[in-house]
C-alpha cells in the first residue's frame, strides 16, 4: 500500500513512528483528479489542503471537499493549525458564487464550508458567510450544507447572519479542553465558544463541535468538555487525534488508541449527545453528510448495543 506522510508528529520533540491505525492511502483516482481540477479552476481554497487533512484522498475520491472561504490567511495563530497566519487579502465578493458553482459542478448532495478567522473585518466575515450560504442554496436547492464557522468574537449579530441563512448544520469547534485552550487556541476562549454553540442552538440550528486528543488533556477533562457541549445545546461531536503539521506547531503528547476513542463515543451517547463520531482519523467534516440526520447516530448506537457489537 502506498502511504501518504501526513505529519511529522513527535512526542517530547523526538520523532516517533506513527501507529498503524494512523496510516492513510495516497490520493489517487479519476474522481480525486476531477475534484482537484475544479478546485484549481475556480481558484478555491479547501481546508483539506490547508489543514493537511489525512482523509483528503478518501473524501476527494468520493467527490466531496470542504471549501474554505474568506481566503487562506488567518488572523489568528492557533498552535495546532497549519493554515497560514498574517494579513489577509481584501474580501472577494465574487467568491460566494464561485463556491456555489463548484458545488453544482461536483454534483454533491452534501457540502461543507469553513473559513479562516477574519478578526480585522468589522463583521468578522459574517456578511460573506451569509452570501455564500444563500448562493449555494440558490444554485443547489437539493444539497444539504454544513458550515464550520469561527467564533466571530462572540458577537451575536454576526452569528445571527449565519442563522438567518439557515444551513442544515452549523459547527463551531471547541478543539480542546478548558485547561489547554489558551495554549492551543491562543486568541480564543473556551466559554466564548460554548456561548456560540448556545446562541446557534437557541436560533434553531442543528449544532456540532469537534475535539482533538493527544495534546496533553486528561480523560476527566475530555468527559467534562463533552458534558459542557451537551449542556450548551450541541447535537453532534467529532473526536479525533491531533497530528502535528510542522515542527513549529504543538507536539503530540500521545497517540490515543482506538479503544479509548470508542470509550468516548460511548460516554458521549450516554450523556445524551445525538451523534458522536470518534476515532483517530476523524476530522470535523468526516462523514458529515450523516450528521444532518437527527437521531441517526443515536439509533445506530442503540442498535449496536442491542446486538452486542460496538463501532468506532
Amino acid at each position: 500500500m502506498i502511504e501518504l506522510p501526513v505529519t511529522s508528529a513527535a512526542v517530547d520533540n523526538t520523532r516517533v513512528k506513527k501507529p498503524d491505525w494512523l496510516r492513510v492511502k495516497l490520493p489517487i483516482g479519476e474522481e480525486y483528479k476531477h475534484v482537484r481540477s475544479l478546485v484549481d479552476s475556480h481558484k478555491l481554497h479547501t481546508i483539506c489542503e490547508s489543514g493537511n487533512c489525512p482523509n483528503m484522498g478518501e473524501c476527494w475520491g468520493a467527490g466531496t471537499a470542504t471549501f474554505m472561504i474568506l481566503g487562506n490567511v488567518c488572523t489568528r495563530s492557533c498552535g495546532f493549525c497549519s493554515v497560514a497566519t498574517g494579513r489577509p487579502e481584501a474580501v472577494d465578493w465574487d467568491e460566494p458564487q464561485r463556491v456555489a458553482e463548484a458545488i453544482h459542478l461536483m454534483k454533491v448532495k452534501h457540502a461543507v464550508i469553513t473559513s479562516v478567522d477574519r478578526d480585522e473585518l468589522k463583521d468578522g466575515g459574517s456578511g460573506i458567510w451569509n452570501n455564500t450560504i444563500k448562493a449555494v442554496k440558490a444554485l443547489n436547492p437539493d444539497t444539504t450544507l454544513e458550515t464550520l464557522i469561527p467564533d466571530f468574537k462572540g458577537v451575536k449579530e454576526d452569528i445571527q447572519r449565519v442563522i438567518d441563512a439557515a444551513p442544515e448544520v452549523v459547527s463551531h469547534n471547541i478543539e480542546t479542553v478548558e485547561r489547554l485552550t489558551r495554549q492551543v487556541r491562543i486568541q480564543a476562549k473556551y466559554w466564548r465558544s460554548m456561548e456560540v454553540i448556545r446562541i446557534l442552538k437557541e436560533g434553531g440550528m442543528r449544532t456540532k463541535s469537534g475535539i482533538m486528543l493527544g495534546l496533553g488533556e486528561e480523560k476527566e477533562e475530555v468527559i467534562q468538555t463533552l458534558k459542557d457541549l451537551q449542556a450548551n445545546g450541541c447535537d453532534v461531536v467529532t473526536i479525533g487525534q491531533y497530528l502535528q503539521p510542522t515542527k513549529k506547531h504543538l507536539t503530540v503528547h500521545r497517540f490515543v488508541h482506538p479503544d479509548e476513542f470508542a470509550e468516548y463515543r460511548e460516554i458521549g451517547y450516554n450523556l445524551g449527545l445525538d451523534y458522536v463520531e470518534s476515532g483517530p482519523l476523524v476530522r470535523s467534516s468526516y462523514h458529515s453528510e450523516r450528521h444532518v440526520i437527527a437521531g441517526l447516530g443515536r439509533k445506530e448506537w442503540l442498535r449496536s448495543r442491542e446486538s452486542g457489537v460496538g463501532s468506532n
